[in-house]
């Protein structure tokens, strides 16, 4: 079956280029860079980290979905418990982090820290391969989970920390609620929040 910019629910087997399309998506992103700061080898960091968040924790409790060249991690209400990875996958991502696994633990605690309390979906993850962005992949991929909490009458929350992006997701209605600055020198994180219906 050929995907183009038409949704599919990702599974398991999905996994491999799951993490190489996050990972080249995510090559350029301000966090990103900052866990895995060697160039030579970011990309392989970042395939097995979106790898083992999706393995792990997102296609088991989350609603993940692909297109040919793009993916989305959503975390409906009913498992906002699992929006920060659990021990045994922070377990698995401090191997592959090396010596940034402690900035990433902080990092992840400031960020739990800004979970709304009240009932939302969660847009955990969302990325294109840059040799598709602008076809409109990652755009269907946020139509579709927003739709879903929208039928829900839900809002929806995400974190940024590429501001470039903020434009973008305030066409969709989203508007920023706080700029948070990770620790140890990282980089800004901007939370947002989009109304349901908006």
């Amino acid at each position: 079956m050929q995907m183009t910019n038409v949704p599919q629910a990702a599974t398991p087997d999905d996994a491999s280029s799951i993490g190489r399309t996050l990972a080249l998506a995510f090559a350029d992103d301000p966090m990103m860079c900052w866990f895995f700061p060697d160039p030579a080898t970011r990309q392989a960091g970042l395939d097995g980290y979106f790898t083992t968040l999706f393995t792990r924790q997102y296609v088991r409790y989350g609603v993940c979905e692909r297109t040919a060249n793009a993916a989305a991690f959503w975390i409906p209400p009913q498992a906002q418990d699992k929006a920060v990875p659990d021990a045994e996958t922070l377990a698995e991502l401090t191997e592959l982090l090396g010596d940034r696994a402690e900035p990433f633990r902080r990092s992840v605690g400031a960020a739990a820290a800004n979970v709304p309390q009240e009932p939302h979906w969660y847009l955990a993850v969302i990325g294109a391969d840059p040799v598709a962005q602008g076809q409109g992949q990652g755009a269907a991929l946020l139509r579709s989970g927003l739709a879903k909490a929208d039928a829900a009458g839900l809002p929806v929350y995400l974190e940024s920390s590429k501001e470039a992006n903020l434009a973008v997701y305030r066409h969709f209605g989203f508007e920023v609620l706080e700029e948070v600055r990770l620790p140890e020198g990282g980089p800004a994180l901007w939370v947002m929040r989009r109304g349901a219906g908006a």
